[in-house]
């Protein structure tokens, strides 16, 4: 096993998420407000170490413990008189850093293990022999002896997340199968239960109970669901099921406690109500009442402070229908967003531009609000360059969504790049990814999320019978014929394309991307004409193409899946123009200079608009289709079996091309954030050095005065061990 592809190395990169300029802008008030926002995002944010692995929250809590008993300084020399070498501290600092940053010991993007890079003797002697061994023996060692071999182990399915056989997973008991997820499915569709914000766990009864997320734990109530249940599923056979509250209780709490106090500094009515409703969500475990909470966010139009949170995004459930914990609390950039609006106001005009009919779009474009945002906190396993939420398709589609650029993300990660670090392409085109990388991808970015994730109908047939589009006269333009499949009632776009949903979407969203950035009037509305446009053009279709190529390192031929939805999105794109023929895209076998195998990728400007444009709009055309009418039948067909595989013939040689990526990969960056705290009425940030050190250091500080934290943890570990053996 390639062991380097589970560890960050000490040269790993780090970059600050700057947000001074932003947050010193703010009244006292919104400070506060910004404030307890992002403490209950945080103390939320601990929420995934319990979603992505067992031992998470416990590796989580023994490195909090090892760094809060004594300074980084003393603890580097108590490693240096036990025989640590420098790069041994590096690498503990490097471990810890990215298990903060990922939420977990699995990576955020890729979702494979994290281990440490130095051994595992040297990590037990270092925490026997720390100020934290000495003050807290018990807990230490018992944490040790939970975590310590699990920290290490890479036994097959432990390299991945996963469910069964095919990796780790915490949204389910480790005695559930594929089976039991699709009779869970089954369920939740029947019942018209919401699966955002819960966990599946399997009782030696064979009994299968599914678990909301809540501050209250009592078992009747508010919620019609709650109680016992026997269902008579496809196969004709009764299941049993119990439907209960309070996962993460003690965390949900801290929850909604920061969010009432944060409901103090709203900036009028309708915060306060999406507050409410959020605190109603959290405590009693319903979707709807986030709903509610998320209607209410639609409304809050241009908010100084931006925030959403709550179980967002399905990437890491192994099913795709359970979503991570997730809260971000940000400051408009009112002179991008400036640019964003003008694109919002022009947005009715460009949709004509997409290849499917009118009969396919949305019946009226909800003009959403769209801002550039330099975020302040964002607690969760990863940080994205932009967001299109709710991720309610009764919202998006008849109330309206919210699309936010996060633009000091965009420019804190690539403030650093180094011409070195942009593999498989030419020593020029290296230049023109630099130097247009930003302004391309922020155009990527914004139509990406508006006119990507903000576009397209779905077809669905009420619950009176009726249906929201006309059943006689609309044409699957892919065949001419009628239209003869849609979603029923309880089916939604995640349910019916399970486990390809998001990285299908994801896709759908880029192409749109990357064929209405070949549209003068639309790059002229981010301030791009002539022959910066044209760069602008090329840099964009030049990066994605190489993210295909880059996403080969995401591919566990072990499974034969993929382990991350933007990266095979990514993949399928290049597949797509690859095909296309005609010299567009060409990968080649080369040697580097270092004298190691090396891939070089040309892109043909010349032929973008002509054979590139026509490729990704005939695909496009045949993803916003297959969606639209729940043809999952089709779309797994073209999108899973045939686009995403792992194919070699006489041009392309992806199985073998796979190994050179990996031997050439370069690490992602991690961001470190900064923290705010209050004193009376006073919010004061810090920011931290970008460094492991400087993040491991922001984490500490974050939890430092909250001592019960520790035990609330602990006793969510002890609560739930019995189902992960």
């Amino acid at each position: 096993m390639d062991v380097s592809q589970h560890i960050f190395p000490n040269t790993t990169d780090f970059c600050l998420l700057d947000c001074k300029e932003a947050f010193t802008g703010l009244t006292t008030k919104e400070k506060i407000y910004a404030h307890y926002i992002s403490r209950a995002s945080y103390y939320g944010g601990l929420i995934v170490l319990y979603q992505t692995s067992p031992e998470s929250p416990g590796i989580h809590l023994l490195l909090t413990k090892l760094f809060r008993h004594e300074s980084l300084q003393q603890l580097k020399q108590t490693a240096t008189s036990l025989g640590l070498s420098e790069d041994d501290f590096e690498a503990l600092l490097v471990y810890a850093a990215a298990i903060y940053a990922n939420s977990g010991n699995y990576k955020s993007f890729g979702d494979s293990k994290i281990i440490p890079n130095f051994s595992k003797e040297k990590f037990e002697s270092l925490i026997k022999g720390s100020q934290a061994y000495k003050k807290d023996t018990d807990a230490v060692v018992e944490l040790w002896n939970s975590v310590g071999s699990r920290m290490y182990s890479l036994s097959p399915r432990e390299t991945q997340l996963g469910l069964g056989q095919d990796g780790i997973t915490t949204y389910f008991s480790s005695n559930c199968t594929k089976e039991d997820a699709a009779i869970a499915k089954e369920f939740f569709t029947q019942k018209d239960l919401p699966a955002w914000n819960t966990r599946c766990f399997k009782h030696a009864d064979g009994k299968i109970e599914i678990r909301l997320a809540s501050s209250v734990t009592k078992p009747s109530g508010d919620l019609t669901h709650l109680g016992e249940h026997t269902m008579k599923a496809s196969d004709g056979k009764d299941y049993k099921f119990l439907v209960t509250r309070g996962d993460y209780s003690s965390l949900m709490k801290l929850v909604v406690d920061n969010l009432a106090l944060a409901k103090d500094y709203a900036a009028d009515d309708n915060q306060k109500l999406m507050i409410e409703k959020y605190m109603e969500s959290f405590t009693t475990g319903s979707c709807d009442a986030h709903k509610d909470a998320s209607r209410y966010w639609i409304k809050d139009k241009g908010p100084v402070v931006e925030s959403y949170i709550g179980f967002i995004e399905l990437y890491r459930d192994p099913v795709s229908t359970r979503a991570e914990f997730e809260g971000f609390v940000a400051i408009v950039n009112k002179e991008m967003s400036a640019k964003f609006g003008s694109l919002v106001d022009q947005a009715e005009k460009f949709l004509d531009l997409l290849p499917w009919p009118k009969e396919f779009e949305k019946d009226k474009f909800l003009m959403p609000d769209f801002t550039s945002l330099d975020v302040l906190t964002f607690a969760g396993s990863g940080i994205p360059a932009g967001i299109n939420i709710p991720n309610y398709d009764e919202i998006r589609q008849s109330e309206g969504f919210k699309n936010v650029s996060l633009g000091n993300v965009l420019s804190s990660s690539y403030k650093r790049d180094k011409l070195e670090n942009v593999t498989f392409v030419s020593h020029s085109d290296k230049e023109v990814i630099l130097k247009w990388k930003a302004p391309s991808f922020e155009v990527q970015v914004g139509l990406h999320e508006l006119l990507g994730h903000g576009s397209g109908k779905l077809f669905n047939r009420e619950a009176d019978g009726s249906f929201d589009f006309d059943k006689e006269k609309t044409v699957n333009p892919l065949n001419g014929k009628a239209v003869d499949s849609w979603y029923e009632q309880g089916e939604t776009f995640y349910s019916k394309f399970p486990t390809m949903s998001s990285s299908y979407e994801e896709c759908r969203a880029e192409c749109v991307g990357l064929l209405l950035c070949l549209d003068p009037k639309i790059l002229k509305v981010f301030g791009h004409s002539g022959e910066d446009a044209e760069n602008v053009i090329y840099a964009n279709w030049l990066t994605m193409t190489r993210a295909g190529l880059l996403a080969l390192e995401f591919f566990s031929p072990e499974t034969n899946s993929w382990r991350q939805a933007h990266m095979q999105a990514r993949y399928v794109i290049l597949q797509v123009l690859l095909r296309a023929g005609d010299g567009l895209v060409t990968i080649t076998e080369c040697t580097g200079a270092d004298g190691k195998p090396d891939l070089l990728l040309t892109l043909d400007k010349s032929k973008i608009h002509t054979v590139g444009k026509k490729a990704i709009s005939d695909f496009l055309l045949k993803l916003q289709v297959f969606k639209a009418l729940a043809d999952y039948p089709s779309a797994k067909q073209m999108y899973q079996d045939e686009l995403s595989s792992m194919t070699d013939n006489e041009e392309v040689k992806f199985t073998s091309w796979r190994q050179i990526v990996l031997d050439r990969k370069i690490t992602r960056k991690m961001i470190v954030q900064c923290n705010t705290f209050l004193n009376g009425e006073e919010v004061t940030l810090k920011e931290y050095e970008p460094s492991a050190a400087g993040l491991v250091q922001s984490v500490t500080e974050r939890f430092a005065e909250d001592v019960s934290l520790d035990k609330l943890m602990t006793d969510l570990i002890e609560s739930d061990k019995q189902h992960w053996p």
